[in-house]
């Protein structure tokens, strides 16, 4: 799963048939592209997500606005997934989208206690991709898309590191995130916001006895620190 597929670029999944058939196709969109199937990846978001009925508009508009927010973001990129059921146009069956980690840490404040070591190290280096969004078609459940489009969309950007935050009341959530290979760090609350979020990553190092959690230790990427001990890229 080393392969490129940029914009507009389609690559078969060989490994992956769609439940109805045919066959699944991965590509990447730019932010343009994006948010011309703004409609497209809304729908997509209702159908996947746990909805309660009477919920889907606020639901539905509540995703338009992040994505709004987050196309314009440095580097942003997104993964589709699309199957050729029949002759007719592709349908949408599933969808990743993120962007890099900024390498000054921003992205962490309001992570509760002290940012893993390692985690920062991948910060500093540029080699983090916060996954804001992952969704799957509920036909296309448990058939391994969900882990596709991750690993294409963190490959595509050399990041050794996948971040996530998670409603840590979306207990659905957090489960399906972590059936994917994601790992619980801890806690993390935005200053202005209520609500306290899961931290998750998904490292995509080899593991081995040295290195059990994926994760590079490479002292040539470090920031260096100051005389007292705490990292200025981190005040």
């Amino acid at each position: 799963m080393t392969a490129r597929s940029g914009p507009g670029q389609a690559q078969k999944l060989e490994s992956y048939e769609p439940s109805a058939g045919g066959g699944v196709y991965l590509r990447g969109l730019s932010r343009w592209q994006a948010e011309d199937q703004r409609e497209d990846l809304a729908d997509l978001y209702v159908e996947s997500a746990n909805t309660q009925p009477g919920e889907e508009y606020r639901s539905r508009e509540s995703f338009l606005r992040r994505l709004a927010d987050d196309v314009r973001r440095p580097g942003f990129d997104m993964m589709i997934a699309e199957a050729t059921i029949t002759a007719e146009a592709p349908v949408l069956v599933g969808c990743a989208f993120g962007f890099p980690v900024r390498r000054d840490g921003a992205w962490w404040q309001g992570f509760s206690g002290t940012l893993p070591h390692d985690v920062e190290q991948l910060t500093a280096s540029g080699h983090v991709f916060a996954i804001t969004e992952i969704m799957v078609h509920p036909h296309e459940r448990n058939r391994g898309l969900a882990g596709h489009l991750q690993e294409r969309l963190l490959t595509n950007h050399q990041a050794s590191l996948g971040a996530a935050l998670v409603d840590q009341t979306d207990r659905a959530a957090c489960a399906a995130f972590q059936s994917w290979g994601w790992r619980d760090i801890g806690a993390f609350q935005w200053p202005a916001g209520p609500a306290v979020l899961r931290v998750l990553v998904l490292p995509l190092g080899e593991r081995s006895a040295a290195k059990p959690d994926g994760l590079a230790h490479n002292t040539d990427t470090e920031r260096p620190r100051e005389a007292d001990g705490v990292d200025p890229g981190m005040r």
